[in-house]
């Protein structure tokens, strides 16, 4: 099954004030949001193909919960002191074939109770290897310039930025799961070998060399 990059979460401090940041580089806020019945909430910056998702844990008795605890969402918002990875990354089926398949990874299926009866997660099962990614999808996912008018959430910026063209994940651990293999070796993303933490995004291809390195307050670097 083809897949495409639906969005990055970073776990960040309760509130994330270290994104403001991003909106000092030029770019606009979507709305918040809140993942009742997980325990966490987030603030949000769309762009036309993909977004960037920083999240923190609000109620941890949720986190800690039958349901969510799998997800280590607990430990990896406390990731400076526990060394879990601070990302997920969100896969969505692409709409650029209509080839069928099965999912290149074994999953199983989540339901938090924030999404309709119908709908579900598939999560990786790779989500109980602490200093990796969570890697999971969403099969309703789609782009955020595909959304109807009135769910559409800001994708103009003052910095120009249109599109993600390329994500790039470092991290300490060497001995990468199957499912990080299997994810990495489809395109969806690059992961590189580093001494820490990091995600690198670049915006349009890198066309205009710039760069804004966020650390320490966020392990992420911006190129467009």
């Amino acid at each position: 099954m083809p897949l495409e990059v639906d969005h990055l979460f970073l776990c960040t401090s309760a509130g994330a004030p270290e994104v403001e940041q991003l909106a000092e580089l030029g770019l606009s806020e979507g709305r918040s949001n809140q993942h009742t019945g997980q325990g966490t909430a987030c603030r949000r910056f769309f762009f036309r193909n993909s977004y960037l998702e920083f999240l923190w844990v609000h109620d941890e008795q949720e986190a800690r919960s039958e349901l969510v605890r799998p997800l280590h969402l607990l430990e990896r918002w406390r990731h400076r002191r526990t060394g879990h990875s601070p990302f997920g990354l969100a896969l969505r089926p692409s709409k650029q074939t209509n080839e069928p398949g099965r999912l290149p990874f074994p999953t199983w299926e989540y339901r938090p109770p924030y999404l309709p009866d119908s709908l579900h997660i598939d999560v990786a099962e790779n989500s109980v290897r602490p200093a990796e990614p969570l890697i999971f999808h969403l099969p309703f996912g789609d782009r955020p310039d595909a959304c109807p008018v009135e769910r559409r959430q800001p994708l103009e910026h003052r910095v120009g930025f249109k599109e993600i063209t390329e994500l790039s994940i470092s991290l300490p651990e060497k001995n990468i799961s199957k499912v990080l293999e299997s994810v990495g070796g489809a395109g969806t993303f690059k992961l590189i070998p580093g001494e820490a933490h990091l995600a690198e995004v670049i915006f349009d291809e890198g066309a205009r060399a710039k760069f804004k390195d966020f650390r320490p307050a966020l392990p992420l670097i911006f190129r467009w």
